[in-house]
């Protein structure tokens, strides 16, 4: 196994940028000819973090070693994973440009079988809109604390104010664009077999916001292949180095 980061530049956001990238043996033996393509998990950071988060505060390389997957981590700053009101497009360097890139530089799959989606409260948003935007190419999307319920969190903290206005505009705006979970959950019908993996430690601050979105997803057409685990924990690594673990088993039993 191997752990690689590249820096490089983004024409959508104009300007360099890095990922981090969790390569398994398989892939340092494969040979340079060789055709085969790796399954990917798009592993995504939260608000206060980096690319660097996960592996600094977990141990997810040992976790991870177990695995097949090679696993993406990459930056967005404080962009809840969105083409920001003021700010740069990350949702569409994240869900266009990034992956394209990926694909000419290793054998890393574009096939919904072998993509996942996986992230921690701002990065649990982030996984679980890419994943209701666009579920024909994930076989599974994973929230781990995730802050699912925005306009909830914006109404009942005006401390937020600023930073949200920055990246969604007004909270008017934001009710009624796909950058609001609810609404996505809304008008997209087509879930495509996607399944949903949502996580939440009962003393975690957004475990209410959890609750709620559990509720709203089981009566769409996703509730189907959505599964929901909820332990005692809160919002911290702790609670997360044990979860990815339980994420990592489970996407690797849904690989076909």
């Amino acid at each position: 196994m191997a752990i690689s980061r590249m820096n490089f530049r983004s024409e959508v956001l104009g300007k360099g940028t890095s990922i981090n990238l969790f390569l398994p043996d398989s892939i340092e033996n494969s040979g340079e000819n060789n055709s085969k393509e790796f399954p990917v998990i798009y592993l995504l950071h939260g608000w206060s973090d980096d690319c660097n988060a996960w592996l600094n505060a977990t141990s997810l390389e040992r976790y991870a070693s177990d695995y097949p997957f090679i696993i993406v981590m990459p930056q967005v700053e404080l962009s809840f994973y969105t083409d920001m009101y003021e700010g740069e497009p990350y949702w569409t360097y994240l869900t266009i440009e990034l992956p394209k890139k990926l694909e000419q530089w290793f054998h890393i799959s574009s096939k919904p079988e072998k993509t996942f989606a996986a992230g921690l409260s701002m990065g649990g948003y982030g996984a679980f809109k890419w994943a209701l935007k666009y579920p024909e190419r994930f076989k599974a999307s994973a929230s781990l604390s995730g802050a699912l319920d925005v306009a909830t969190l914006w109404k009942n903290d005006s401390s937020r104010e600023k930073a949200l206005h920055r990246i969604f505009g007004s909270i008017k705006t934001f009710e009624k664009s796909d950058n609001n979970l609810y609404h996505l959950l809304d008008v997209n019908q087509n879930s495509s077999g996607c399944h949903f993996i949502q996580i939440c430690g009962t003393e975690d601050f957004l475990y209410e916001n959890n609750k709620r979105f559990r509720n709203k997803i089981l009566t769409s057409s996703f509730g189907a292949k959505s599964s929901y685990f909820e332990k005692s924990g809160v919002h911290d690594w702790a609670f997360w180095d044990e979860m990815i673990q339980r994420v990592l088993k489970e996407f690797s039993l849904l690989l076909a």
